[in-house]
């Protein structure tokens, strides 16, 4: 799945919604069954019973330490709240508008079309969605959309991402102002999407920790494949997209290559270790993914540790 920047900026609401609805999430109900509650099993989902497998149960609810025991297959019953209430908490900083794939593809692009799509598989089930907008430029929340369910929300909710204005300079990042006014913008225990690339400023941990304390939360991390490798293509001139500062560096030197590697490698486990400490279950999104099978992957990963 690839979008051009050109072409979701002359795109409506309406159009990218249809155009995932065909595209992304009719493959998803094939690949995950129709099961969304693996991508979400923590939230609003309960154990009630055991009972013995009948031959229509679905085997993925087979609880195998039971069936071992007892040599018999014994299946887990679940009660699952009839309504969810989920929060998208979005980071439109200047660096989400990077991206360097022969796709055209933004961070931005795909932030929107992640977006789209689990709006769209939550609120087709009954669930209502929100979401607070955060653009860096300012130390508090952007916008925010109360939550409400129904296709008329998810479109206003691609509106919105839409018109969102695209900053060419603001200070450098800090998640802090973001993560923090969720907690006091978020009454009831909710879903929580962190959807950033986490260059920022340090001290969101904290607040990560405290939300992760309250909801269910899953960090989206967007990021493109020359933020951690830098191709050899000569002297150029690179910009900090959130600074405006320019550096003039020699991508034919292999010693610099190796050196921006390494650190990214470090920001990368420095990175993971904060979502590690806060508990919080992350999905790496590149702007040259699929999103159908990073979906279906961060799914498969969320299911395997639950067992």
């Amino acid at each position: 799945m690839s979008t051009s920047v050109s072409t979701l900026d002359r795109s409506t609401p309406d159009r990218i919604l249809q155009r995932l609805d065909w595209q992304v999430i009719r493959r998803l109900d094939g690949l995950l069954q129709g099961d969304y509650r693996s991508l979400f099993y923590g939230y609003g989902v309960d154990f009630a019973d055991l009972r013995e497998y009948q031959p229509e149960d679905d085997i993925r609810y087979i609880d195998w330490n039971v069936t071992a025991r007892m040599n018999t297959p014994y299946v887990r019953q679940y009660v699952e709240d009839r309504e969810v209430t989920a929060w998208f908490l979005l980071d439109l900083s200047p660096s989400v508008d990077f991206g360097t794939t022969l796709t055209q593809n933004l961070k931005r692009t795909m932030l929107i079309d992640f977006v789209t799509t689990l709006a769209r598989l939550l609120t087709r089930h009954g669930n209502r969605i929100g979401a607070l907008f955060y653009d860096g430029l300012t130390p508090r929340i952007a916008r925010a959309i109360p939550a409400r369910g129904g296709r008329l929300q998810v479109l206003r909710l691609v509106n919105d991402l839409l018109k969102q204005p695209r900053l060419a300079r603001a200070p450098f990042t800090n998640l802090t102002p973001l993560l923090t006014g969720a907690l006091h913008a978020i009454k009831t225990r909710s879903l929580v999407f962190i959807i950033s690339d986490f260059i920022s400023a340090p001290g969101w941990e904290r607040p990560l920790s405290l939300i992760n304390q309250r909801h269910e939360v899953l960090a989206v991390r967007l990021w493109d494949p020359r933020e951690v490798e830098l191709p050899d293509i000569g002297a150029i001139f690179v910009e900090d997209a959130e600074t405006g500062e320019q550096l003039y560096v020699d991508t034919h030197d292999r010693k610099f290559r190796a050196r921006f590697a390494e650190a990214a490698r470090r920001r990368e486990a420095a990175l993971q270790e904060a979502f590690k400490q806060a508990g919080v279950d992350a999905l790496s999104l590149s702007t040259d993914d699929d999103l159908v099978r990073a979906i279906v992957r961060f799914a498969a990963q969320r299911r395997q540790r639950r067992k």
